[in-house]
This record gives C-alpha cells, structure tokens and sequence, in this order.
C-alpha cells in the first residue's frame, strides 16, 4: 500500500497504454466499420441529421449553434489532446524521450514520416486548384489504429517493435498539434489569446508552488479551452497546453508514483479516451456514404494524393529514415526485430484515421464534398497499410532473439517442487 495515497500505486503507465490503446484501437475499428454500415443503409439521414442538426449553444460566432459533431470535435477531442499532451510530458521528462540520444531515431523517422507523405500529396494535387490546404492530412499516424492491428498479432511482434511503434507515434501527435495550432489558425482574437496565456501563467505558478490537486487544474483546464475556442486557435490545442503545465513526480525504472498529478491523471482519463472519445469520434467522421459513387470519384486527386501520402509516403520516409540512420551509425537497429519487421512496422505508421479525418475537416471547412472526399482517401491509405502492414508482419519470419526471449519466457523450471515462471519471476 503507498503510504501517501492509502491505495495501491498504479502499475505501468507504459503497460496501461500499450494494452488500452492496443484495446481501444480494435473498438475503433469496430466504430468506423460501423459508421460505414450505416452510413450506407436507409439510416443515413438519421445518422447525419443526428450529428449536424444545430443542438445550441453558441459559443463562439465563428462556429454558431453547436452540434453533437461539434461538441465531439471541438469538445470531447479536447480531452484526447490532453491525454496526448500527457503522454508527451512523461515521455519528455520521464520516459523513452527523457535524453537526446533517446530521441534521435523517433525524431527522425517521423519527421521524414510527415515531410515525404506530404510530399508526394502535393505532388499528386498539383494539378487541381483548392487542394494544397491538405498537404498535412496524410502526414499524421494513428496510434490507437495501429497499435490495435500490431495487438492482433500476439506475441510474434516484438516489445522493440511495439514501443518503436508508439514513440514515433507520439512524436508525429506533437508534429500534428503543431500543424493545427499553426497551418489550420485562419485569424486571431489576440484578446482571447491573453486570457489563455494568462490562465496558463496561473496554472505554471500554482505547479512550481506544490499544488496538486487535480481538480484545480482541470478548472483551469476547462477555462483555457473556451479561451483557446474564443481566440481563433482550434479549441483542442488547449489539451496539450493544459497537459504541459499538470505536474509531475519522476518515477525512473519504477512503476507509476501515487501522488504524483500527471500519473494520476493519466491512468483516470485513459480507460476514457481509449473506450470512448476515439471510437465516438470514429463513428461520428468515418460514415461516408458511397452511393453514386465510382471509381473515378474515389480516385480523384484527393483521395488518391491522401491514400498515397498515407501508404507509399510513410513507408518510404519511416523506414527510410531508420535505415539511413543505422547504417551511417547515427542510431541502432531495434532489438529482437529483422528489418522485413521494420518494414512491417513502417506500413502500420500509414494507418492515419483519428488525426487525419481531424485535420482533413480543418483543411476545407465549408466544403463538405472536399471533406467526404478526404475522409475516403484516408480511409483507403489507413486500410491498405493496416491489411498490407499486418500480412508482411504476420508471415516475416522471427528474428533469432525474440524467438529465444520467447522461449525462455514460457518455459517452466521446477524448483523443490514448486514451479517458478521465468516470466512472473515468482512462484
């Protein structure tokens, strides 16, 4: 029992993540194949005038009376934006990024994980005007999606591949956020703007104090996000700001502590965030009808440029840059993993649902058919490289050491007649 706290200390962070996002990300999948199912039977109108039909209130006259897809994209995807901006702090201050050195090949790969994708979007929508505003939507890579279809395959992916996997996920979210807060912020209300500088100014000051009770935070949490709302900046950004200024106590090589705020925080959103913001927020973007629809509609530059970027784009930048970066010895090559697995692990990355059907509704606000037609290339390039990344990694055979790990994790030695599980380390 913590002493602090009088309940047990969480396990992992790590481990909690992993298995729910592993988790949730099958839900999602579950809620977009459904949003298709419906979107493509007599329910429609039901479930588009469910979503659009105004509900009120106003809150701000840039977006009018508010809709359930409004409060679920500019509301509850604030809270996702917090749960990213969490796991960035840790990873920063106490986890996988904590040094440079740490950082170096994630960085890399996705950096060259964005900037190719976008490349060839531009490349392949070039030639249509009113297109250029998406370079960014294939650039993203949806974490919970992806590690999803890495958890279907069980033990055969290895740990290096997962925790690859998921970092260079979060370094690509911050890219994203990035993207938002800057490429997508058409004008500025610098008033509003103060208020939530000065509402983050607070929040700093109350953590370099001591302060750690959470609900404090969270009140100022939700100011800031109707500051942010007000100013013009998309109103999710204040999740990861928000997240930036929740304190934190180190815990290296330990699990989770207790009493530290961001920990706590943390585990209590995720179950949340994992089982029902993502999959709500699928559900809601991911219904496209098809009716009258071809395949000169399907693959008309938006769509192609988006599925493009998303499956030839991230293949080509992440495993391109994790090999560039290991054989000119600026990092190592991932542990118990071959490079076919790599490989595998560079099509997952092109899985880029959640945060690209985000951005793709950013990129062309008041152009529905744009929006629909973004939200098929994504979907097309996030299916291909899910189907694509699962296959390769499926049949690719194991590399010596996993398969020697694995071994010795399920064998089973008797001792004084009691059997130890090398892999619990206990009786």
């Amino acid at each position: 029992m913590d002493s602090e706290s009088g309940s047990a200390r969480p396990s992992s962070a790590l481990r909690a993540f992993l298995s729910s996002e592993a988790a949730g990300g099958l839900l999602l999948m579950g809620a977009a194949l459904l949003a298709m199912i419906v979107a493509n039977s007599p329910l429609y109108d039901l479930y588009h005038h469910a979503l659009h039909d105004p509900i009120g209130p106003v809150l701000t006259p840039k977006l009018g009376p508010m809709t359930v897809h409004l409060w679920i994209n500019d509301g509850l995807m604030a809270l996702f934006f917090l749960f990213v901006g969490l796991e960035i702090k840790r990873e920063f201050v106490d986890g996988r990024l904590a040094s440079w050195s740490q950082r170096r090949l994630p960085f890399v790969a996705a950096a060259s994980g964005m900037i190719v994708p976008a490349a060839i979007y531009l490349a392949l929508t070039s030639g249509t005007a009113g297109l250029a505003g998406g370079w960014a939507i294939p650039a993203a890579t949806d974490i919970a999606f992806a590690i999803g279809v890495l958890a279907l395959l069980g033990k055969r992916a290895p740990t290096s591949l997962k925790l690859f996997l998921t970092t260079v996920a979060i370094v690509d979210d911050m890219g994203a956020v990035a993207i938002i807060a800057v490429a997508y912020t058409a004008s500025i209300n610098t008033l509003a703007l103060g208020v939530a500088a000065a509402i983050l100014l607070v929040m700093y000051i109350l953590g370099k104090s001591g302060v750690t009770r959470l609900w404090i935070y969270m009140l100022l949490a939700l100011a800031l996000w109707y500051a942010v709302l007000l100013s013009g900046v998309h109103a999710t950004i204040a999740g990861v700001l928000a997240a930036a200024m929740i304190p934190i106590v180190k815990t290296p090589g330990a699990p989770d502590a207790a009493h530290s705020p961001l920990h706590r925080l943390e585990h209590a959103i995720t179950p949340l965030v994992a089982f029902f913001i993502v999959p709500l927020f699928g559900f809601a973007n991911a219904g496209v009808s098809l009716a009258g629809m071809g395949l000169e509609q399907i693959f008309a530059p938006l769509p192609l440029g988006i599925a493009a970027g998303l499956f030839i784009g991230k293949q080509i930048g992440i495993f391109g840059a994790v090999w560039l970066s290991v054989r000119f010895g600026f990092a190592t090559r991932l542990r118990g993993a071959t490079w076919l697995q790599i490989y595998g692990v560079s099509l997952l990355c092109g899985i880029g649902f959640t945060m690209s059907l985000f951005i793709g509704a950013l990129a062309f606000p008041g152009d529905p058919l744009l929006v629909e037609e973004a939200k098929i290339g994504v979907l097309l390039g996030s299916i291909v490289s899910a189907l694509a990344g699962y296959v390769l990694l499926r049949l690719a055979p194991q590399h010596r050491r996993h398969e020697e790990v694995e071994a010795a994790k399920n064998r089973e030695i008797d001792v004084d007649g009691d059997v130890l599980s090398i892999e619990e380390g206990r009786p």
